[in-house]
């Protein structure tokens, strides 16, 4: 049985054979190159090569690359904020965009021993992976849509973060008065993510929200729905090995934050805090219609966790 690790690096193989010269020398790099962790999910030019200059053929092994680095489910999703972003960028200009501005990096050698990565960034889309002998990582991942809800074309009424927003809503819906008083941080909602791209999330950042160990079985229920959405954007041995090691740092210290209003169509945010990991959702600009989520691993963004037990267990042999 292949591995998400195999998956990534025969999906790099076969896009970098693809490229010519030119396009090798922009999307190549070092695992060590300081733009791995320069990252932003606004609107602009990115190190690396557009998606706008892959020819068709090209363009498909570079979808293939985004979706390994996700279960079924969360390529989808990937793929669905590119598919988004496409009608952004039409419903703005008045024609539809000719290519994706999604810019690739592969850092490291994916033919070699030695750790390496890969990382697609643009609006509203950011994976990050990284690869060792010893397992793969998948953060930060962000996923935004603008619009939150197509209105027009072929994906009209689709909101690829629908599941993330209608679970909370839910959650929140439904504390009472006083969990209310815990749950719910603040009556209008912030007007972003807090950890914004930072290269260390921080999760004193976030308000500190209701403990899962203070919420009704039903209640924790829709919570863990709600995280094991984001967990299980990554391929399912990853989302589990997430959970499990939520469940033996004690489930009851995972919270959750809402802020805003709880009604259709308004501002809102929440945010998820565990030991390991912190989920944040924002929807209040342009009218509530334009939504950002992220998953950050606390000791893991980037690899971190991952290459240190590779270059520990490298110094031990020797």
């Amino acid at each position: 049985m292949t591995t998400a690790a195999d998956d990534a690096r025969r999906c790099a193989r076969a896009l970098v054979a693809s490229l010519d010269d030119q396009q090798r020398h922009l999307v190549r790099g070092d695992l060590a190159d300081v733009d791995l962790r320069q990252w932003t999910y606004l609107p602009g030019q990115r190190p690396g090569l557009s998606m706008e200059h892959l020819t068709g053929a090209q363009h498909t092994l570079a979808i293939e690359l985004l979706r390994s680095a996700h279960s079924a489910g969360g390529g989808d999703l990937a793929v669905g904020a590119v598919e988004v972003e496409r009608v952004r960028r039409e419903l703005t200009t008045g024609s539809p965009p000719e290519g994706d501005r999604y810019w690739l990096r592969v850092l490291g050698d994916p033919d070699g021993d030695e750790p390496w990565g890969w990382r697609i960034n643009g609006h509203h889309l950011a994976v990050h992976v990284v690869v060792t002998p010893g397992g793969i990582t998948f953060t930060p991942h962000f996923v935004g849509s603008e619009p939150a809800v197509v209105p027009t074309g072929p994906h009209a009424g689709s909101r690829i973060l629908g599941p993330e927003e209608d679970l909370a809503r839910q959650l929140a819906t439904g504390l009472d008065p006083d969990q209310r008083r815990l749950g719910i941080s603040a009556e209008v909602a912030p007007d972003d993510i807090l950890t914004r791209a930072d290269p260390v999330a921080d999760p004193a950042l976030l308000p500190e929200g209701i403990g899962r160990d203070l919420l009704r079985p039903a209640q924790r229920d829709i919570l863990d729905q709600l995280v094991q959405r984001y967990l299980h954007r990554a391929p399912a041995p990853y989302a589990q090995a997430c959970w499990r090691d939520a469940e033996a740092a004690g489930l009851h210290r995972i919270r959750f934050a809402w802020a805003g209003s709880t009604a259709l169509g308004e501002g809102h945010y929440y945010c998820i805090q565990a030991p390991d990991f912190l989920i944040e959702y924002d929807n209040t600009q342009d009218n509530a219609n334009h939504a950002h989520s992220v998953w950050r691993h606390l000791r893991d963004d980037w690899g971190t966790d991952l290459l240190r037990d590779h270059y520990a267990r490298l110094h031990t042999a020797v």
